[in-house]
């Protein structure tokens, strides 16, 4: 059953869909950001930084922000997961599987911090805690995926363009 699951992440058909649901969801919370003039709190693990930014945050901007976490951050995980760790199971050879792990470990660590931070946003503190421990977790795990898709893509350039050496 795992040796599927890696291989139906490593399909190319997958491997394009999974690259655009991750890139248009990407590009959605800029237009967000842009559009409604703030910043999200995804990156954020320090306790004052994000008391300091939620309260700088207009209620409109709240939630705005509550509907993107809740929405294209619930499906953003899955999409970067899939895509990274089937970069890294295709290209990476023997350490694709572990790096891959790393990108699919970080899914529930993700959610988790999403949830953390709708609490937050609806003004419950009580969740700042959990929000300043999952993040560092999930930068953690979601870093080394993403520097090895993005290895694995310098692999698959150079196997198409050179695809004797």
């Amino acid at each position: 059953l795992a040796g599927r699951f890696w291989t139906f992440l490593a399909r190319t058909d997958v491997l394009w869909f999974s690259f655009a649901t991750y890139m248009i969801l990407t590009l959605s919370f800029g237009v967000v950001m842009h559009v409604w003039e703030f910043l999200i709190i995804d990156e954020m693990f320090d306790p004052a930084q994000i008391r300091v930014h939620i309260a700088r945050l207009s209620q409109e901007q709240r939630t705005v922000h509550v509907a993107l976490t809740a929405t294209a951050d619930v499906a953003y995980p899955f999409a970067y997961a899939a895509f990274q760790a089937g970069m890294a199971y295709r290209y990476l050879g023997r350490w694709g599987r572990w790096v891959g792990l790393l990108s699919i470990f970080c899914v529930p660590v993700d959610l988790l911090e999403g949830f953390a931070q709708v609490m937050l946003l609806q003004g419950n503190e009580a969740f700042l805690a959990l929000k300043s421990t999952v993040t560092p977790v999930k930068l953690a795990l979601y870093i080394p995926g993403l520097m090895g898709a993005l290895i694995a893509i310098g692999i698959a350039a150079r196997q198409r363009f050179n695809p004797r050496g």
